[in-house]
């Protein structure tokens, strides 16, 4: 692939943090072209966020450290031009994105850089990068007015209205529910194409990777270990799964086939679903397996009977979320909570555990209402851990934050509990550490342990794998699975698709403050119907298993491996 001219040149990069005792980035040299739309993938900790702020100068201007080596992006040396200037040029688009957000009103927020730089135009500036982002009649809306993929949109817009020749994202759909990630994408592929924006994303979701980025820069221990076109970058399987990336799951099934010798050796692997159909042989029909249907138990643990939900509105009527909602929880339940960024799961968990009071209609525990009981005096019966771990650490010890509810009710045996919860989700070496300091995976273990502490017969989970590299993921879905023998019955409200078909037992979905299906995943995923009404996008094994033979269900590897082969040179030519 032809290469164009370079927009960045990174030459011999070292930066170690202060105090660090080894460098984050270790003697980094490499260009990026003009025009290019390239994914930064690494294991957590291997430079990539670090790398993207020597791009347009916060590293080492506004974060001090040993800063060796010259980036030049733009033509402007990033360590020695004003952050303000190569603002202009590098546009970011952090992780956190609503900490960019910063006033009232869509257009306001949009062209608020803008005024900042004193630009006369800069009303038109915000509204042509509205335009850009897909936001147009949104102007006069307030900022919380919008979904989640909006609010990311509105980050963009605000960045964009500089017009930055570069634009850099940091996991730009990790928040982000399937509908909203491929309009987040498609608003990006439009602005490398159409406008000729170079755009560099750290990603870890492969498949996006896949159908949207031109090349690949794999980090490792802090080097660039080389830098590829998408296509042959996804390819090799194994030197990225050694680093903690999973490549599409197409890939990895062509790629165990290969090892298998039932792939040929010269034939590529596949990287789309597209590309899959042609790689794969179709059944001609689905067997006939039934069809696995949820079975509740008896036992009513919670229930919402007529419940609504509105919110007031600074301007115009109230904001309803749910009106008239009637929904049952059963002892025993796994149930994943499905729906696109605005559909409630988070409100209707914080109805269940007091934290908001229904506009009418009743919520029941165990069959008694809870509308007049105090959230503090529900802990013992259901706790919630929420989407931001950090939320759950109140104390300078994740020994002392598992512990303090146990210590204020002043219960018997609190120490030895905590013992026992450290050893369970395998925290005993780092009972002294503050939580705010671990790393993604050891705060979402160690929230999962603060919210089980009083052993409460209903958990509820917002959004557990969110923001995790794809191996972190992995080590919290094993620990949720663990979970299943410890707690009776678990809420998890979730956009990760894969979550979803690998431990819930019961999905519910929402949509429009309603419950529009509810079963199992062999019901919710077999639904076309319910899937296209609300975005879901499944994983992509089972896109490529139903593409391959209609009906078929496969939500692993391992089970699309067991029902279909590679075709043969014979096959590709019929």
């Amino acid at each position: 692939m032809e290469r164009s001219a370079p927009v960045i040149e990174i030459d011999h990069l070292t930066y170690a943090y202060p105090g660090a005792a080894e460098p984050t980035l270790r003697d980094v040299s490499l260009t990026i072209g003009r025009g290019d739309f390239l994914a930064i993938v690494g294991n957590n900790g291997c430079g990539k966020s670090t790398l993207c702020k020597a791009l347009n100068g916060l590293i080492p201007q506004f974060i001090t450290g040993r800063y060796e080596g010259r980036v030049t992006a733009c033509g402007l040396d990033a360590a020695a031009t004003d952050v303000g200037v190569m603002a202009r040029h590098v546009g970011y688009v952090y992780q956190d994105f609503e900490n960019q957000i910063i006033r009232p009103t869509v257009l306001d927020d949009a062209s608020y850089a803008c005024l900042n730089y004193a630009l006369p135009d800069y009303l038109a500036r915000g509204r042509e990068a509205l335009r850009q982002c897909g936001l147009v009649g949104k102007e006069e809306d307030y900022i919380w007015q919008l979904s989640g993929g909006q609010t990311h949109l509105l980050a963009l817009a605000g960045v964009l209205s500089l017009q930055p020749e570069v634009l850099i994202l940091d996991e730009p759909i990790a928040q982000l529910d399937p509908m909203h990630a491929g309009r987040i994408y498609d608003v990006l592929r439009e602005l490398n194409e159409v406008y000729g924006k170079t755009i560099i994303v750290i990603e870890h979701h492969t498949e996006y990777i896949a159908d949207y980025c031109k090349h690949v820069l794999l980090l490792r221990d802090g080097r660039a270990e080389w830098m590829l076109p998408a296509r042959e970058a996804l390819r090799r399987v194994e030197e990225l799964q050694a680093c903690s990336i999973f490549p599409p799951q197409v890939t990895i099934a062509a790629h165990r086939l290969r090892q298998r010798g039932e792939w040929p050796a010269d034939a590529p692997l596949p990287v789309t679903v597209e590309e899959g159909l042609r790689a794969f042989r179709p059944r001609p029909e689905a067997p006939d397996r039934p069809v696995r249907a949820y079975h509740c138990a008896q036992e009513t643990a919670a229930a919402f009977r007529d419940v609504s939900v509105a919110y007031r509105s600074v301007k115009g009527a109230p904001h309803t979320v749910f009106a008239r909602l009637n929904l049952e929880i059963h002892r025993g339940d796994k149930i994943a909570l499905i729906g696109s960024n605005g559909a409630g799961k988070s409100t209707l968990m914080k109805l269940l555990v007091g934290l908001l009071r229904p506009s009418s209609g009743e919520v029941t525990l165990g069959g008694e209402s809870i509308r007049d009981v105090r959230p503090e005096a529900l802990s013992r019966r259901i706790s919630m851990v929420y989407q931001n771990p950090e939320d759950m650490f109140i104390q300078d010890s994740i020994g002392a934050d598992i512990s303090f509810a146990m210590e204020a009710r002043k219960l018997a045996g609190s120490a030895a509990r905590t013992d026992e919860l450290l050893e369970r989700f395998r925290l005993s070496a780092l009972r002294g550490r503050d939580g705010r300091l671990l790393s993604g995976g050891q705060m979402r273990r160690a929230s999962l342990a603060i919210g089980i502490a009083l052993d409460p017969a209903i958990l509820l989970l917002d959004e557990p794998t969110a923001n995790l590299d794809i191996a972190t993921r992995k080590e919290i879905m094993r620990t949720l699975e663990e979970m299943k023998e410890v707690t009776e019955t678990v809420i998890i409200a979730t956009h990760d698709m894969q979550l979803v078909c690998e431990w819930a037992e019961r999905v519910i979905v929402l949509c429009g403050g309603q419950v529009v299906a509810d079963g199992s995943r062999d019901e919710v995923f077999g639904d076309r119907a319910v899937l296209e009404q609300v975005g879901i996008r499944p994983p992509e094994i089972f896109a490529m298993a139903q593409a391959l033979c209609p009906g078929e269900i496969c939500y692993t590897t391992d089970d699309f491996l067991t029902r279909f082969t590679g075709r043969t040179d014979t096959d590709a030519d019929d």
